[in-house]
């Protein structure tokens, strides 16, 4: 564990110039004191590292001096996949070897590299979720993503929209999707979609699973996203929209997006569109939001399920509160 640190402490001053023993103490979650021991360790091991006391002072290395001491541990490869969403990686347990494999990474770059990559580094930030959200709490994951990596069967006692369920896994891969973590797991010969959320209980088994050799995870989790979608939208709604319900509508969803795209102009500035949607009462939730800005054509039964919403909320508001 120290000799790790060193090795970090050596990397972290090549990549980033001087630094104070308290931001070297909070960047490895140790005491100053142990920041001082570390650095007379490098110093009898004939690393030319200087410190000055003082406004500006801290710790440097001799001008021109770098380490190529850069390889990467097992842990620091893998978290390499998920280099760019660095909460992902923090999410699923990576974090500090990221943090690690990129420090490894910029030390490695010959001339001005390093600085100019690790400066980038700094001025982007990715993040996955979306707005007025935080990502759905997923306690197993890192002990979820370290049986992905290692093959290694599991058990999960999970939480679907109907039941509760235990299954036994091969865990063959994870997608992160708008925040939410997601399972490709296998039984048998079938592959489905779990929540990551949604798992109640999760064991390890010792028990290792061969890994199909084709199995491609971006490939397959996009068939399966197509899949669901087309199970799940059904019906389609025909509509008339304003310039603003277009805009709206655009903004709702990708399948709004979809809708306004092949839409057909009318000469009294209002649009015809045809968008999918789960089935009646889901679809009038989902556009009476929209108000005055369309009008649904069909079918009847969708149309009769947004009047009757609409009807019930102007009752509910009319007079004083109750």
């Amino acid at each position: 564990m120290r000799a790790s640190r060193l090795l970090a402490i050596l990397i972290l001053l090549q990549n980033r110039g001087r630094m104070t023993a308290e931001a070297l103490a909070g960047e490895f979650e140790v005491s100053e004191r142990t920041v001082y021991r570390d650095i007379d360790a490098l110093s009898a091991a004939g690393v030319p590292v200087y410190g000055d006391r003082g406004p500006g002072g801290g710790f440097a290395l001799l001008d021109g001096y770098r380490t190529r001491l850069t390889g990467l541990a097992d842990d620091e490869a893998a978290a390499l996949s998920l280099a760019g969403v660095p909460s992902a990686a923090e999410a699923a347990g990576f974090g500090a070897a990221l943090r690690d494999a990129f420090g490894k990474l910029f030390a490695a770059l010959p001339g001005e590299g390093g600085t100019r990559a690790g400066e980038a580094a700094a001025r982007f930030h990715v993040d996955p979720a979306d707005w007025y959200r935080g990502a759905a709490p997923s306690p197993f994951l890192p002990e979820l993503a370290q049986a992905v990596l290692a093959a290694k069967r599991i058990r999960i006692r999970y939480e679907s929209w109907t039941s509760v369920r235990v299954w036994t896994l091969d865990p063959l891969g994870l997608v992160l999707k708008s925040g939410e973590w997601y399972l490709a797991g296998r039984q048998q010969e079938r592959t489905a979609t779990y929540r990551v959320a949604m798992i109640r209980r999760l064991t390890v088994l010792d028990e290792r699973f061969e890994r199909p050799a084709q199995f491609d995870l971006p490939q397959w989790w996009r068939g399966a996203q197509a899949a669901f979608e087309a199970s799940l939208f059904t019906a389609t709604a025909h509509l008339r929209a304003s310039s603003t319900g277009c805009e709206r509508l655009a903004r709702l969803s990708p399948r709004g997006r979809e809708a306004v795209a092949e839409a057909r102009p009318a000469s009294d500035g209002w649009a015809q569109l045809a968008m999918r949607v789960e089935d009646s009462d889901h679809g009038a939730r989902e556009l009476l939001g929209l108000g005055p800005e369309i009008e649904i054509l069909g079918p009847a039964s969708l149309r009769e399920r947004l009047a009757r919403l609409a009807h019930d909320i102007a009752q509910l508001h009319q007079g004083e509160p109750r």
